[in-house]
C-alpha cells in the first residue's frame, strides 16, 4: 500500500502573492529567489512537491525544503539562504584586546627604529610576543588579520591626524589687528597715491630654523573616540608615516 502523499499546509496573503510574482518575473534578482518564488507559487496553485518539482525542472525534496521553510518562517522569508554558523574564530577577544592596546602605542617604545607601527610590524610583534603574553591564538597572526581587527576598532596607528589648540587668549585681538593691517596695505594700493612717506614692509617666519621639540605630547588612538595618532601643528619636526604597509 502506498504511503499517504505529504502536503504542508501553507498560507499566503494577498500582499504576499503580488510579491513573489513580482519577483518570480524579475530579471535583476538573484536566481535562488526568483526559483523560489515560482517554487511558492506553483505550490500553491497545485499542492504537491512532486508536481511543482516536474514543472520546474527541480528534485521534489528542493521542493519540500522551500515550502516547509516557508510555513516555518513566511513565504519572503523563505526566499533568502539561511545564516550559516562558519568557522569559529581562532583569535579570542582577549587577544584582539591586546593587539589594538599595543597599537595605540608607539612602535619605538617597543625598541624599533620606525615611529609609528605598520600593520606589517604589528603583525610581527604580535607573533613573536602574543604567546608569552597568552595569547597563544597570534602565533600565526597575518597581516591581513591585523587590519581586520583595526578597522572593527576603527584604529589606524599608522596615520598622524593634527589638530590646532588655541593657547594665546590674545588671539582674537591680534588677529583682527593683522586683518586690519593687510586691509590698510590693500586701501593703499588701490589709491595708487606714490608717498615718499609710507613703506610697506613683508616678511616671514625663518624657514630655516629647525625646531626642536614639539608643544604638546602626542595623543595616543582610542577606539570609538579618534582614530590616529594626535599631533599638534606646531610639531613638524617628527618625519610623516611611510602608511600602512
Amino acid at each position: 500500500m502506498a504511503a499517504p502523499r505529504l502536503v504542508v499546509e501553507l498560507t499566503i496573503g494577498g500582499e504576499d502573492v503580488t510579491t513573489l510574482m513580482a519577483i518570480a518575473r524579475s530579471r535583476t534578482e538573484p536566481a535562488s529567489r526568483v526559483e523560489r518564488a515560482r517554487m511558492l507559487l506553483a505550490y500553491r496553485d497545485e499542492p504537491s512537491f512532486f508536481a511543482v518539482g516536474r514543472l520546474l525542472g527541480v528534485h521534489h525534496q528542493t521542493v519540500q525544503r522551500c515550502i516547509e521553510r516557508a510555513a516555518a518562517l513566511g513565504p519572503l522569508a523563505a526566499l533568502d539562504d539561511s545564516a550559516r554558523p562558519g568557522k569559529m574564530a581562532t583569535i579570542t577577544p582577549e587577544a584582539k584586546a591586546w593587539l589594538v592596546s599595543l597599537a595605540c602605542q608607539k612602535a619605538k617604545d617597543f625598541g624599533y627604529p620606525h615611529e609609528l607601527w605598520t600593520t606589517r610590524l604589528l603583525a610581527r610583534h604580535a607573533r613573536e610576543h602574543g604567546p608569552a603574553a597568552g595569547h597563544e591564538c597570534l602565533a600565526k597572526l597575518v597581516q591581513g588579520t591585523v587590519c581586520k581587527i583595526l578597522d572593527a576598532h576603527a584604529v589606524t596607528p599608522h596615520r598622524i591626524r593634527y589638530y590646532l589648540e588655541r593657547r594665546d587668549p590674545e588671539f582674537e585681538e591680534k588677529m583682527a589687528h593683522v586683518l586690519c593691517i593687510y586691509r590698510e596695505v590693500e586701501i593703499l594700493k588701490e589709491a595708487n597715491v606714490p608717498s615718499d612717506a609710507v613703506a610697506i614692509i613683508s616678511y616671514d617666519e625663518k624657514p630655516g630654523m629647525q625646531a626642536i621639540g614639539s608643544t604638546a605630547p602626542d595623543l595616543p588612538p582610542k577606539p570609538g573616540v579618534h582614530a590616529a595618532f594626535a599631533r599638534d601643528h606646531e610639531s613638524p619636526w617628527y618625519a610623516e608615516p611611510l602608511g600602512r604597509d
